[in-house]
């Protein structure tokens, strides 16, 4: 199967829209109430902007002045201060009479303004945005926009962009049972109360990882004040006490004109598998059978099995998603008093009118929910193995890569020729020692089909000759069909099966830089061939076997051969690995491709051929149709293993930052695989060729994390709403008003350059001559001495000072970091600082730096 970029790849579709602008006296109306808030001069300007020929109606995100909940500090008459206190781990009290007037105060504004400018009936605002941001989102035209943008107190009008998405084994192979779990009161109270915030495509409750009947009873959970939305068909809510939340968001997707009820379901029902499967690999219930095609593949596990679900519904199948609706969602999800925030979801494209990466209402919206006190996890996208490629920006998220675990499923051909061919398939070996005729295809057709349907694909059974077929084994071709999904090894199986085959081979004959084939389950035997070398082979030794008359017509099938069983996998030591898909860095910090001195990804999880729980309904995946589980491939799948591993974190210390949680699953992960060699890359060695060559950082981040040292991480690296603000306000390039206007506050506060951030990580994106960074721990564990140390590429000198330090509980102290130019060589040099702890403790933080002549 090939794993597609499990994103959504979406074309925009809009309505339609005209207005009028009205009469006399419906004019003069709105010209007294406008009077309150704009000037007579100003708003000539807008009757004269209106009187345009309006066109298509788009989607836009209007940011206004004015402090949205977390940070009003008060000032306006009958509204007392409402503002979260930067790095406390205080939360929004969404229950309070003061959030709630001021909630409304800010939402009435939004009505009015557009109800001074524009007719009713001319636009339809499809959401406030109270909490994090302050502003709406508003289907109007491109004419109205420019209208809106020029109104007094808008500071900025955005059109909506576009969103994609981007386990059975994990929980061993990452060590939770046994040096996790048990430290936290066993799988049954792993992740008690932690709330994750998924923002996906829903939920399918009745799904046995998300069942209560065979646990102990949830209570409520207080501080969580989300709500469930019944279902329009069963009148049944979606919560359980496993799932506290569920809610859908899809008001820009049904403006946009995007939305199909029937298949999109208007309610937070999963209609894809997305939603269900991210959900379950974070905080799935603990062993759960997974059984597919009458066989079992093991039992399945979230992260934090005892963590609570809330289900925020915004992504969808055919369409992907909309960022108003992303970002409806990620306020609600945040007033509700989620602890974690899962976003399996990037921009399918660069925003039009943003400059930098970090600035932006996605962006903006998650670092508030930071401020806010939530911790947000998000993938680094599918576009490796090439560099620049990383979808998620920003310090205040921890950005996940996807690895390749220990497990691998393979399979083998062997032809009559003695020849024995490797493959994949999740299936049975055929029959004993015996071999079975080979019968291709395009030689079984019926006449009558030959010009109708492409045929060698195996998708109808209903072309092909069963009498020729009975018993044997069918050989199909891998077309370009797979690839756009109207083919599925699925079909392929059922094919075989309703035509009476042994089994079928799948035979790829050509395939793309960036074709990734995955197993697939299927309940005959049957093996996709992927090497195009050894796919020539089997074509080549059916052809010499086969003869056939002077039309072409076989005479007789005299081509054998057997499949192999492929239903137990391999386990690996060369594991962790890169996976070829995960997204790279150097991370940049405008949509001009500069580099940021920042580091993305941030860490690394398992990420490829990730078992967990599907929706039956879900058509993502049309190999797991139907079913109840899927093993499938992305950083959406990495993301949620952070997540959950982030819950037990949380679980442990209630009160830590959402970058001291980022700090210990990055200071405490390893760069070593399980025979303890320097992690590897899945990369091209040619144009079609994969090949493992050694990671970097770009790659990986910090590491691949390590959830039982993350419990324990001795130092975190501390930040808060106050750094990041100064992280934006010292980077070149970035204008100190686009700041104001998205996080309400001036530039009055400088690192001095950005890779002061206090991030477990150093990145100096240009180096001239020598460079000190400083970065300051805080002890979270008993007393203890650290040495420091550090090495790094030899084009680079790097030193430390001081050597050693010694820190009580709750102290923290600062070291420096000075990075040389020793020689320039056009690429960047990779290094690390370590902390080396007289109580076992080993915090170690990567460094990136790109020398430059003076």
């Amino acid at each position: 199967m090939l794993s597609m970029n499990f994103g959504f790849n979406i074309h925009y579709s809009c309505a339609y829209g005209q207005i009028r602008f009205g009469n006399g006296v419906r004019s003069s109306k709105r010209t007294a109430k406008m009077r309150n808030i704009v000037s007579a001069g100003s708003l000539m300007v807008l009757i004269l902007f209106s009187i345009l020929l309006f066109g298509r109606a788009e989607i836009y995100i209007v940011t206004l002045e004015g402090e949205p909940v977390v940070s009003y500090k008060g000032g306006i008459d009958g509204f007392e201060a409402t503002a979260v206190e930067p790095d406390s781990d205080e939360k929004i009290d969404a229950t309070s009479d003061l959030v709630l007037s001021y909630a409304h105060h800010l939402e009435k504004r939004h009505d009015m303004l557009l109800a001074m400018l524009f007719d009713e009936g001319s636009y339809k605002k499809l959401y406030s945005y109270r909490h994090l941001i302050n502003g709406f989102a508003v289907h109007i035209s491109p004419e109205q926009a420019e209208i809106l943008g020029r109104a007094p107190g808008v500071k900025s009008v955005e059109r909506d962009w576009k969103v994609r998405k981007l386990t059975t084994h994990t929980p061993q192979f990452l060590g939770l049972p046994t040096g996790v779990w048990p430290t936290g009161g066993g799988f049954d109270r792993a992740g008690e109360d932690i709330v994750i915030g998924f923002v996906d495509s829903g939920i399918y409750p009745h799904h046995p990882s998300f069942a209560t009947h065979n646990t102990d009873p949830y209570g409520p959970v207080p501080k969580y004040r989300g709500k469930c939305e019944v279902d329009p068909d069963t009148k049944r809510d979606f919560c359980n006490g496993k799932i506290v939340g569920a809610q859908h968001f899809a008001q820009a997707a049904k403006a946009a004109g995007a939305f199909n009820p029937d298949i999109d379901f208007d309610s937070p029902l999963d209609g894809d598998g997305h939603g269900s499967h991210t959900a379950s690999i974070a905080a799935g219930n603990n062993g759960v059978p997974v059984r597919l095609c009458g066989f079992e593949f093991g039992k399945a596990s979230g992260m934090a099995p005892r963590a609570r679900i809330a289900v925020y519904k915004a992504l969808y199948r055919i369409f992907g998603g909309f960022v108003a609706d992303v970002v409806a969602a990620i306020d609600q999800a945040v007033h509700d008093g989620v602890d974690i925030l899962n976003l399996s979801v990037g921009p399918n494209s660069p925003p039009a009118t943003t400059k930098t990466t970090f600035l932006n209402p996605f962006d903006a919206t998650l670092l508030s929910a930071v401020k806010a006190g939530v911790f947000v996890v998000q993938a680094a996208g599918n576009g490796g193995p090439f560099g620049k490629t990383v979808l998620s920006y920003s310090p205040w998220i921890a950005s996940v890569a996807a690895a390749v675990d220990d497990r691998r499923y393979k399979n083998h051909l062997t032809l009559g020729n003695g020849k024995i061919l490797a493959g994949i398939g999740l299936s049975p070996a055929t029959h004993g020692n015996r071999t079975f005729t080979l019968v291709a295809a395009n030689d079984v057709l019926l006449d009558s089909s030959v010009a109708k349907y492409s045929h060698s694909d195996c998708q109808r059974p209903e072309v092909l000759n069963k009498n020729l077929v009975e018993g044997n084994i069918l050989l199909c071709g891998y077309s370009f069909n797979f690839v756009v999904g109207t083919a599925s090894i699925k079909r392929v199986s059922d094919t075989a099966k309703a035509l009476g085959a042994v089994g079928f081979v799948l035979a790829v004959e050509n395939a793309s830089p960036g074709t990734k084939f995955d197993p697939v389950p299927v309940s005959i035997p049957g093996i996709l061939v992927t090497d195009v070398s050894k796919s020539m082979e089997l074509i080549d030794y059916y052809n010499v076997s086969t003869p056939r008359d002077w039309t072409g017509r076989v005479k007789s099938f005299k081509a054998v051969g057997s499949i192999g069983e492929g239903l137990k996998p391999i386990l690996h030591k060369s594991a962790p690995q890169v996976a070829l898909f995960s997204a790279r860095g150097p991370n940049i910090k405008d949509y001009s491709f500069r580099d940021a001195d920042l580091l993305k990804p941030d860490i690394l999880a398992p990420g490829s051929l990730i078992w967990a729980a599907w929706a039956p309904n879900g058509t993502d995946e049309p190999n797991y149709i139907g079913e109840g589980f899927a093993m499938i491939s992305g950083t959406s799948m990495a993301t949620p293993h952070i997540a959950g591993i982030a819950a037990l974190v949380k679980q442990k210390n209630p009160h830590w930052s959402p970058a001291a949680i980022k700090s210990a699953l990055m200071t405490t992960s390893t760069t070593l695989d399980r025979a303890e060699r320097p992690l590897q890359a899945q990369q091209y060695s040619g144009s079609d060729t994969m090949s493992l060559v050694p990671a970097t950082p770009f790659d990986y981040g910090s590491g691949h994390v390590n959830p039982r040292a993350a419990l324990d991480p001795g130092l975190i690296f501390d930040a808060g709403y106050e750094d990041y603000l100064g992280f934006l306000c010292t980077t070149p390039g970035i204008d100190a008003l686009e700041i104001k206007n998205y996080t309400h506050t001036p530039c009055n506060y400088s690192l001095g350059h950005p890779s002061n951030l206090n991030t477990p990580s150093i990145t100096i994106s240009h180096l001239v001559g020598s460079q000190t960074v400083t970065r300051t721990v805080t002890n979270v564990a008993e007393e203890e001495t650290y040495t420091i140390t550090a090495r790094m590429a030899p084009a680079v000198a790097i030193e430390t000072s001081p050597p050693a330090m010694t820190l009580k509980p709750g102290t923290s102290r600062k070291f420096s970091v000075t990075l040389t130019v020793r020689s320039v060589t056009g690429t960047y040099s990779f290094g690390e600082v370590l902390l080396k702890g007289s109580r076992g403790h080993k915090v170690r933080i990567p460094v990136v730096a790109m020398g430059y002549y003076k």
